[in-house]
């Protein structure tokens, strides 16, 4: 198993939005509040905004590099149709939530029902990645490889860095914080403690009218 690959980052994530689908969850079978408020809660905004960033830099960034090594493979190039085949039925998903959230006279079995199925699906997608294709990456990938897609997942978090930096590191622990934060710019870590990480602290995410502006 090669040592040019470190996962930390990888797991964080994964940990990340497995923590964010029991507060959908939690959102959505409340009988106090009205789900339909979920799009003006920046719990399903950072959400969406993370996932949609992860599974980019994995479909543009990791799987053709991960191909690419594994030509003349069919067992292990299967995993990777699988992989994509399970991004693809997520958004079908979510779009599907959002217009259920849209619609005033939604039928909140329905959400609740579609709110099931995509955290069933996601949990599975995460879990099925975790068993099989991460050591897959670990044997396969180079340094190199591995390094261009940290590249690519960056450029496409980095615009709503300071929400969804703080939000990846949410519950961490401090060893695997440092080691996120480390390979920052001295930049970046200075405004992620002063600025950023206390102000998503105090961010009650999914409370409706939390949603960002931008």
């Amino acid at each position: 198993m090669s040592d040019a690959v470190d996962l930390t980052a990888m797991y964080a994530m994964h940990d990340a939005l497995r923590r964010e689908l029991a507060h959908l969850d939690r959102s959505t079978t409340r009988t106090d509040r009205d789900p339909r408020q979920l799009p003006t809660t920046a719990g399903w905004t950072l959400f969406k905004k993370a996932l949609r960033a992860h599974h980019t830099a994995e479909d543009e960034a990791l799987w053709p590099a991960l191909r690419r090594r594994l030509a003349g493979r069919p067992k292990d190039l299967a995993l990777l149709e699988a992989m994509e085949a399970e991004h693809a039925a997520i958004y079908p998903l979510i779009e599907a939530i959002d217009s259920a959230l849209a619609d005033p006279e939604g039928d909140q079995l329905r959400l609740g029902v579609l709110t099931d199925a995509l955290t069933t699906g996601l949990a599975g997608h995460l879990k099925h990645e975790e068993d099989a294709a991460l050591p897959l990456i670990r044997r396969a990938l180079t340094a190199e490889q591995w390094g261009h897609f940290g590249q690519v997942h960056a450029q496409l978090i980095c615009p709503d860095a300071p929400l969804l930096l703080p939000w990846l590191l949410d519950g961490v622990d401090e060893p695997t914080v440092e080691k996120l934060l480390t390979p920052l710019p001295a930049s970046v870590r200075a405004a992620y403690t002063a600025e950023w990480a206390p102000a998503y602290t105090a961010l009650d995410r999914w409370s409706p009218g939390t949603a960002p502006t931008h």
